[in-house]
């Protein structure tokens, strides 16, 4: 984008203003544009000032009631107190000056029955709200002439994300001057006037008017409307684009195998010890349908905790090896490959024994390449993944190394792929002689919206069952300043063992000296990703510090409840070789519970765990506490969460843990934490040095607009589909997608 839009604010504007908003990332013109007002206040509708909270920086829209100067009692100098009102609260302003001349200005302006717009940071003074030296506005009084001050205070005001050095008036002057200079030439349309004619949309020129300048309620909803479909828009339309490059891309066809010359697949269904689910089918079909063509596969496939996304993908690599290819599995953990290569090695039987006695006769191999295998079992695994011997080649990042060669890589399957970025996939992909299909995973169920906002690119499939044989998930919560639940927790667990059972206990931190609740959930000496997301931080800050598993595994050992037990550690600090160590003893049985942090979230399945104790759990996202739910019930025994929280009844932490508790539905707890969460940039908020491209679309309740732009974005590419004779639209993409958040498109 070049032109007006792009001209600095230190020229635009300059003077004193333009430094003030580049401290808050506004740095040109457009910057400063799409920086839109978070609502609108009518001067018949005054601010409710009860709702105002200590310590929070405010713009109140009021009318004075009083105004009076006097001397101060115990020092030199005058002050003036302002009291307003929204009719029913009143909040008092307070001015200091040297002498009493210099208040004078504001005893002129602030006289009662003024209204005006009063923006600080508030304070409680004798139990009283307050502002401290305001900075303010009065409504009308930008303007000289009476007529038009009349005017101007009839209008909607536009109230602006702010700070105390640039309040909302000073952005709402910043951005007339600006946008009074504008043409409709100055400000390119990424959105084709056909489209914008077939909608009944304003042109980008004048949503921003409307948005900025609105002369009536009407106004700011038709502009933010237009601008919303317009981020939907630019979006979809680069991914149609990336859905259309891949359908040129050649791929080689990769058909099952007749019924009359059995292959891997027909003999692994056949020894099946289950009957697969009327969704595992569903989605073999598709799958299947999607290799046997000439195009590389660009499928997403989704699932419930526990709804068999392994057999399907089990079962689609085979397809391949029996097609002649190799398949790679790619997963983000140590834990996790380990875990992989035992599971698909089990489930084929001799069928991965392919050349060992005993071992089918027409069988394949199953290699495991991590980044800690020694160098005789690396240079083995790298050889039967060059040869062709490996039909399946399961991995970390190691798999991308320059060194590992496939004889025909045909199929790369991404597990947990928000992990990964597109530089990473790629770089698997490209060894592949041609574009090798693809399959990626996620086991946390992902709404529609997000859906088709975020993977419009891929295809989309669903397990929504969970295979028979299951007996469920029964979780309750536990309020940790209980003792006797407490008490009554660590009994449970010792129940479940004695039972036969195994136990995982989840904490936030590895130490207790890390400082996980400042940092978001990422302590300074975490690991391996291994520790969570912690929503809100803000939530906890009077909180008791997070647990952390080194002392929780101490204070677990010394519990009378579970004394004689072999109570182990797993974290991502720990060498990847004690890892698998530690996790072999839990499978085994020698240790009968785990301490551990969310490094055990994905995929790890033990099936005799039943129960999962998450210490904290009111810190984490429901997500993420879902995914560590599902690590237990996954046997026939039925499965016990126990989420101890400390948060207050009421507050939006324990709705967390209480929906948790309430249902099993992953798809459901998935759209609430959405809608928990703010998800107005689906593409990842914030990112270094860049303001982000979406400000006003929100995916759980923009789903229709949504629906439309794919749809005229669609149309658009399908048309002209290296947007030719669209280059405002191919610069929007250029602009808004930049790299760091294409790969976000790739991996969120």
């Amino acid at each position: 984008m070049t032109g007006r839009l792009q001209e600095p604010l230190s020229k635009a504007i300059g003077g004193r203003t333009a430094p003030a908003l580049t401290k808050m990332g506004l740095v040109t013109v457009d910057d400063l544009l799409r920086h839109y007002p978070r609502r609108y206040a009518d001067p018949g509708q005054l601010t409710d000032i009860e709702l105002l909270t200590p310590g929070e920086h405010v713009s109140v829209l009021a009318r004075v009631l009083e105004a009076t100067v006097r001397p101060m009692r115990n020092r030199r100098g005058a002050l003036m107190q302002v009291v307003v009102t929204d009719g029913r609260h009143r909040l008092s302003l307070t001015f200091f000056a040297r002498h009493a001349g210099a208040l004078r200005v504001h005893e002129h302006k602030l006289r009662p029955g003024a209204t005006g717009v009063f923006s600080g940071v508030v304070s409680a003074y004798r139990g009283e709200r307050q502002l401290t030296h305001p900075d303010y506005v009065l409504v009308g009084s930008d303007v000289d002439d009476a007529d038009e001050a009349m005017y101007e205070a009839s209008l909607p005001i536009p109230i602006y994300p702010a700070t105390a050095s640039m309040p909302t008036w000073k952005l709402q002057r910043a951005v007339r001057t600006v946008l009074d200079t504008l043409t409709e030439d100055d400000v390119p349309d990424p959105v084709p006037a056909a489209v914008l004619a077939r909608k009944g949309l304003p042109t980008r020129y004048e949503a921003l008017r409307l948005v900025h300048r609105p002369e009536r309620d009407a106004d700011y909803r038709r502009g933010r409307h237009r601008l919303r479909f317009e981020e939907a828009f630019v979006l979809q339309a680069a991914l149609a684009q990336r859905r259309a490059r891949a359908a040129q891309e050649d791929a080689t066809a990769r058909p099952p195998r007749p019924a009359d010359q059995p292959g891997l697949l027909a003999r692994f269904d056949a020894r099946l010890p289950f009957t697969l689910t009327e969704g595992q089918r569903t989605v073999g079909e598709q799958v299947a349908a999607d290799l046997a063509r000439p195009q590389p596969m660009q499928r997403l496939l989704q699932g419930e905790v526990g709804s068999g996304k392994t057999v399907v993908a089990l079962r689609a690599m085979l397809q391949v090896v029996d097609a002649g290819g190799q398949a790679a599995l790619l997963a983000p953990t140590e834990v996790l490959a380990a875990q992989h290569a035992r599971t698909l090695r089990a489930m084929l039987g001799p069928l991965a024994e392919g050349g060992l006695l005993g071992g089918a006769e027409d069988g394949t191999r199953v290699a495991l390449l991590t980044g800690s295998l020694g160098a005789a079992a690396r240079k083995e695994a790298l050889l039967q993944a060059a040869s062709g011997e490996a039909g399946i080649v399961v991995g970390t990042h190691a798999l991308l190394g320059e060194h590992v060669q496939f004889a025909d890589l045909g199929l790369v399957v991404v597990d947990e792929q928000h992990r990964f970025g597109v530089e990473q996939r790629d770089a698997l992909r490209a060894k592949g002689r041609v574009a090798p299909h693809l399959l990626v995973m996620t086991a946390t169920p992902i709404p529609r919206t997000v859906a088709m906002t975020v993977f419009g690119d891929l295809e989309v499939s669903s397990l929504t069952e969970v295979p028979t044989g299951r007996s469920g998930i029964t979780t309750h919560v536990v309020p940790a300043a209980n003792p006797r639940w407490l008490e009554r927790t660590w009994q449970r667990v010792r129940e479940e063992v004695d039972a036969g059972h195994r136990a995982y206990v989840v904490c936030a931190r590895i130490h207790p000296d890390d400082d996980g609740a400042s940092a978001g959930g990422k302590g300074g000496k975490a690991g391996d990703d291994d520790l969570p997301d912690l929503l809100d931080p803000s939530e906890g800050t009077d909180r008791q510090p997070l647990r952390a598993v080194l002392e929780v595994a101490d204070e677990l050992r010394a519990t009378p409840a579970l004394a004689g037990l072999d109570v182990g550690v797993l974290h991502g600090q720990m060498p990847p070789a004690e890892k698998d160590a530690v996790m072999a003893r839990f499978a085994s049985g020698q240790t009968q519970v785990l301490v551990s942090t969310t490094v055990i979230e994905v995929g790890v399945d033990v099936p005799e765990a039943t129960v999962m104790v998450v210490l904290d759990a009111d810190r984490f996202g429901l997500s993420q506490l879902h995914q560590l739910r599902g690590r237990v019930g996954r046997g026939s025994a039925p499965g016990l969460c126990l989420l101890v929280s400390t948060a207050e009844p009421g507050t939006p932490a324990a709705a967390r843990v209480e929906a948790l508790a309430e249902t099993t539905d992953g798809f459901r707890l998935a759209q609430l934490d959405l809608e928990q969460r703010d998800e107005g940039d689906v593409l990842g908020a914030a990112q270094s040095g860049r303001t982000s491209s979406l400000r006003l679309l929100r995916v759980v309740k923009d789903a229709d607009l949504i629906e439309e732009a794919r749809e005229e974005s669609a149309a658009v590419v399908a048309a002209d589909p290296e947007l030719a004779e669209h280059p405002r639209l191919a610069d929007a993409i250029a602009a808004q997608l930049a790299p760091d958040q294409e790969e976000f498109l790739e991996r969120a």
